[in-house]
C-alpha cells in the first residue's frame, strides 16, 4: 500500500547521517528520494562495519541503515553539465535536501533563490550544525560537538563522572526528526498559498529545543542541572536499578503509573510509604540519597524478570534494560513489526528497523534495501527528459556516473 507520501519527489543531496536519517524517514513514508552523490560516494559508504551482499561484494552497514528505500544517481554538481543535469532534477521535485557546510550551496550557484526561481513550488531543507546565520554558521560541526556545546554532555553520565555521549547520535538523529517536522510542516503551508520556503535547521538550535525541563528550571529558579545517572531531574524512583542479575528500570513516581504505596509494599518497604521524607515524587528526590539504600538493598534480591513479573501486573511502570540482542527478539516489537527484510538486488535481504508510524490507511514502511553508487542514474536521468544519448555524452564528460 502506498504511503502518505506517495507522489512527492525529494532530491537528497545529504551524506552522512543527521541529513539522510530525515530523507530516509520521508522515504519510509512514500516519497519518492532521489540520493544524488557526489563522484565517490557518500562518505557514509566507506564506514564499517561492512557485510558481504550475494555478489560479494562489501557494503557499510552505517550506509546501508539510513539510505533503504532510495534510488542513487551520481551528479558532479562542479561540472557545468552536472549542474544543469541537477537543475533539470530540481524542476520536478517537491523537496530539496541539502546538509552541506554554509556557503557551499551558493558558491555552486545552487542556493534556494536560485533554485526556487525556476520552481517556486519547491521547499529546501538545509541542514547545518549551527544554522545559515550567526556567529558560528561558518564553522564545522558534527554529532559530539553540538551535543556538547548545546548541553547535553553536561547533564549525561553518573553522578559525579565526566560528560558521556548517548549511545546513539542524539545530536544527529533531533536534527533529522525537526528537519523532518519543517519539512512536512512547509508541504502543508504550500498547499495553502502555493509557494515553497526554504527551512533553516541548527543542530545546536535542536540540542537546545530538546533541553526542555533543563533550561526552565535554569530560567526559572537559577538551578543548574547536574549527571545523575539514569534518575529523573525531578522525581524519584525514575531510574535503573541492580538487580541480582542485571538492570531494571521502574517508575514509583507520583504521575498516573506511579502507585508509591503498592510500590512499597511489593518491594519489601511497606515502612517506605509513611515516611515523611518519602511522601511525593519531589520529596522523594530531594531526599534521595536516604532513599538510595532501601531501594538498592531490596532490588539486589530478584532477577530482573523476576522484578519485572512481579511489578507490572500490579501496575507499577517497569522494564529490563535490554542489550540490542535482547532488543532484536523483543516480543512487543516484533509483534507490531519493528524488524523487516527488504532487498536490494545485488545485496539480498537485509534486516531493517521498520518505520515506527504506523498510519491506519496508508502504512509506508521500508520498500527496498539501500541503493547501489549510481544504481538509479538511467531511470533518473529519462524522467528528467534527458535522452539517451544524451545521457552517454554525460556519461563520457564526467558529469554523471
Amino acid at each position: 500500500m502506498p504511503g502518505p507520501l506517495e507522489g512527492i519527489r525529494v532530491v537528497d543531496l545529504t551524506r552522512i547521517l543527521a541529513g539522510p536519517y530525515c530523507t530516509m524517514i520521508l522515504a519510509d513514508l512514500g516519497a519518492d528520494v532521489v540520493k544524488v552523490e557526489q563522484p565517490g560516494g557518500d562518505q557514509a559508504r566507506r564506514n564499517g562495519p561492512f557485510f558481504a551482499g550475494r555478489d560479494g561484494r562489501e557494503r557499510s552497514t552505517y550506509f546501508t541503515s539510513v539510505n533503504r528505500g532510495k534510488r542513487s544517481i551520481v551528479i558532479d554538481l562542479k561540472n557545468p553539465d552536472g549542474r544543469e543535469t541537477f537543475l533539470r532534477l530540481v524542476d520536478g521535485a517537491d523537496v530539496v535536501a541539502e546538509n552541506f557546510r554554509p556557503g557551499t550551496m551558493t558558491n555552486l550557484d545552487l542556493d534556494y533563490a536560485t533554485l526556487s526561481a525556476r520552481n517556486p513550488w519547491l521547499i529546501m531543507a538545509s541542514v547545518s550544525g549551527f544554522g545559515q546565520t550567526g556567529p558560528y554558521a561558518r564553522r564545522a560541526a558534527l554529532d559530539v560537538i553540538v551535543q556538547a556545546m548545546g548541553g547535553i554532555l553536561s547533564i549525561t553520565g553518573e553522578e559525579g563522572g565526566g560528560p558521556v555521549r548517548p549511545g546513539v547520535s542524539m545530536g544527529d538523529i533531533t536534527a533529522a526528526l525537526f528537519t523532518t517536522i519543517g519539512v512536512l510542516s512547509a508541504i502543508v503551508e504550500r498547499d495553502r498559498s502555493g509557494l515553497g520556503q526554504h527551512i533553516d535547521m541548527s543542530m545546536l538550535d535542536c540540542q537546545a529545543a530538546i533541553l526542555e525541563n533543563p533550561l526552565m528550571r535554569y530560567f526559572a529558579v537559577g538551578e543548574m542541572p547536574e549527571r545523575i545517572g539514569t534518575r529523573h531531574p525531578v522525581n524519584a524512583p525514575v531510574q535503573a536499578l541492580p538487580t541480582r542479575d542485571g538492570y531494571v528500570a521502574v517508575s514509583a513516581s507520583d504521575g498516573p503509573t506511579g502507585h508509591w504505596g503498592r510500590f512499597a509494599a511489593l518491594i519489601g518497604k511497606p515502612e517506605l510509604a509513611e515516611d515523611e521524607r518519602f511522601t511525593s515524587g519531589w520529596l522523594r528526590r530531594v531526599n534521595y540519597d536516604e532513599l538510595r539504600p532501601h531501594l538498592e538493598s531490596a532490588f539486589a534480591q530478584r532477577t530482573t524478570h523476576e522484578w519485572v513479573d512481579l511489578l507490572a501486573p500490579a501496575g507499577i511502570a517497569v522494564g529490563p534494560v535490554q542489550d540490542v540482542s535482547q532488543v532484536a527478539v523483543d516480543p512487543q516489537l516484533n509483534f507490531r513489526g519493528m524488524f523487516v527484510e527488504a532487498e536490494a538486488p545485488q545485496v539480498g535481504p537485509v534486516t531493517f528497523t521498520n518505520t515506527p508510524v504506523k498510519h491506519s490507511r496508508t502504512p509506508g514502511g521500508v520498500r527496498r534495501g539501500a541503493p547501489e553508487l549510481g544504481e538509479h542514474t538511467d531511470v533518473v536521468l529519462a524522467e528528467a527528459g534527458v535522452g539517451v544519448e544524451q545521457a552517454a555524452a554525460l556519461r563520457a564528460s564526467g558529469a554523471v556516473a
